[in-house]
């Protein structure tokens, strides 16, 4: 799966909370970019973000005064940060909840901006559709249960473990289409091997 480090901008233009949001347009329409990171007074400090939205909204909307106002009057302060690390199919659903557009890149430093244009001309989610990837994990991981419990017995250690990965696996998808498993595949296996539920009772 593709991760927000391997599609993210990494040509970030920051600017200080205390700069004049004219300065802050100048900086926009320069740099070509919807968004500027405020950048943090100390190692300990949050960072912000001003978008051109924040400027439309609470500047020009009211006809106030661009070269009188100061960016942390209308910035967001934290923003919402993404980890390198995260699955792009992750970030897309952290755009969709909070109904962002775009979002800093961030482990201990800024590393890089990740939007939605981003995703939409660099992500794979056309070519390799998550849903369909993790069905085809789901079935293999299946198969691979019922051969390990085969061979190693339905009440086996080995067993468990082989399902708990499919369980797993389901439940990710379960929460990805936001539906309930009525029926997990182990459930379904515990019909025709009633023994090994038992196998599922871990000790402490």
């Amino acid at each position: 799966m593709l991760k927000a480090k391997d599609i993210m901008t990494t040509d970030v233009v920051t600017i200080r909370g205390s700069a004049t949001v004219a300065e802050a347009v100048k900086k926009i329409n320069d740099c070509g970019v919807r968004a500027l990171i405020v950048e943090r007074r100390h190692e300990q400090d949050a960072y912000g973000i001003v978008t051109e939205t924040d400027i439309i909204y609470k500047v020009a909307a009211f006809g106030k005064d661009p070269k009188q106002m100061r960016v942390y009057e209308i910035m967001t302060k934290p923003c919402i940060v993404v980890n390198p690390d995260l699955g792009v199919e992750y970030v897309a659903r952290l755009f969709a909840q909070t109904h962002i557009h775009l979002a800093p890149v961030i482990q201990e430093t800024l590393m890089g901006m990740i939007s939605i244009d981003d995703i939409l001309k660099k992500g794979d989610f056309v070519e390799k559709p998550k849903s369909i990837l993790l069905e085809e994990r789901i079935q293999e991981a299946i198969k691979d249960a019922r051969a390990t419990c085969a061979e190693k017995g339905a009440t086996s250690k080995e067993c468990a473990a082989a399902w708990d990965i499919v369980e797993e696996l389901q439940a990710e998808a379960a929460h990805q289409k936001a539906e309930r498993i009525e029926k997990t595949a182990f459930e379904a296996f515990c019909e025709e091997n009633p023994d090994a539920a038992e196998a599922r009772v871990y000790d402490n």
